[in-house]
């Protein structure tokens, strides 16, 4: 019987396989072979058997909101402002069965913050295979829009990329990092797919979710953070008002933030501007420890404290704040 059932499950493999090969052909084949795949184990759906050997898109599969929210708080330091609007925005747009619109988060903040190590955990609990996925899509300025000439091209090809994967996965999820390198305008050839439609040309882009990652703002995110210290408040007790603001018309204005003048912003149609503030000798110490365990070694405390004090802080008096957050610590822990 357990030979038998190997037997069974091999031959539902090699179905299953031979039905993805012919997918863009023959719909009626794939039908055919999923069904006598289906009946070779007994019990499970077309839908289920196929996603148990390929990645699915699982429009409907609600977020584990416990988890996000516990590793956004054991692995992110020093960002308590991005812990709490991400899990709140993903949580409340993920539990809407109805967006109206797709789901916009534009992260600022210096280098090393913690803006694309945020970006790689949403996709990994968005999407059981993270950056991996097929239905994740990262975008880099300064690789796939290099060229100030072909701007026009560039937005031809935006629209085409995410209206294509759309179509494929209505819960797709697009990253674009760099965003203070891209050209102005290039961005703004997806402002239809993030507005208030139900559909463009037969698609709903409603169940998306876009996220900006940016280096402009991190100015005025740094002077705010500065402010509180120096009237002697802890850093815990900045709001998102006290920066989404001024952090939204600073990027509206800089012509080097990749949405100057751009009408994402001026038609509201970013959710949230999620500030990164910068990073001060403790939460480099935590990067430390954290990368240890993540090489599996014992934590030296010793060595933590050698990493630490081997990073420049700003400013130049005070030096409150690493310079480059926790960006070198994996290469400067190499030396230790």
């Amino acid at each position: 019987m357990l030979r038998a059932g190997r037997l069974g499950g091999a031959c539902a493999l090699r179905l299953l396989l031979a039905a993805h090969t012919v997918a863009a052909f023959e719909p009626i084949s794939v039908g055919i072979a999923i069904g006598a795949a289906s009946a070779l184990t007994g019990y499970l759906s077309y839908t289920d058997l196929y996603c148990r050997f390929a990645e699915c898109c699982r429009e409907e599969q609600p977020l584990n909101a416990s988890a996000l929210k516990q590793e956004l708080e054991e692995k992110l330091f020093g960002q308590h402002l991005a812990t709490e609007v991400i899990l709140k925005a993903l949580t409340g747009f993920k539990n809407n069965k109805n967006p109206k619109k797709p789901l916009t988060l534009s992260l600022h903040g210096w280098a090393g913050t913690g803006k694309n190590f945020v970006s790689q955990i949403v996709a990994e609990n968005l999407h059981r295979k993270g950056l991996k996925s097929n239905f994740v899509h990262l975008f880099v300025s300064t690789l796939h829009f290099p060229h100030e000439q072909q701007i026009k091209l560039y937005q031809d090809q935006l629209q085409s990329w995410i209206r294509g994967n759309v179509s494929a996965c209505a819960s797709s999820l697009f990253i674009f990092d760099e965003m203070d390198k891209l050209h102005p305008g290039i961005i703004d050839a997806i402002k239809p797919f993030l507005d208030y439609y139900e559909q463009i040309d037969g698609v709903s882009y409603r169940k998306a979710i876009f996220i900006f990652l940016s280096n402009a703002g991190g100015d005025l995110i740094t002077k705010t953070a500065l402010d509180f210290w120096q009237a002697g408040r802890k850093r815990e007790d900045i709001q998102l008002k006290d920066l989404e603001p001024v952090l939204s018309v600073g990027v509206f204005n800089n012509k080097h933030s990749g949405l100057w003048h751009s009408g994402l912003i001026d038609r509201n149609l970013i959710d949230y501007f999620i500030p990164f503030l910068p990073l001060e000798y403790r939460h480099v110490k935590m990067c430390v420890r954290a990368e240890m365990k993540a090489r599996g070694s014992a934590v030296d405390e010793d060595i933590v404290t050698s990493v630490a004090d081997e990073m420049t802080f700003f400013p130049k008096d005070e030096k409150i704040y690493s310079d480059k957050g926790c960006k070198t610590v994996q290469s400067r822990l190499d030396f230790h």
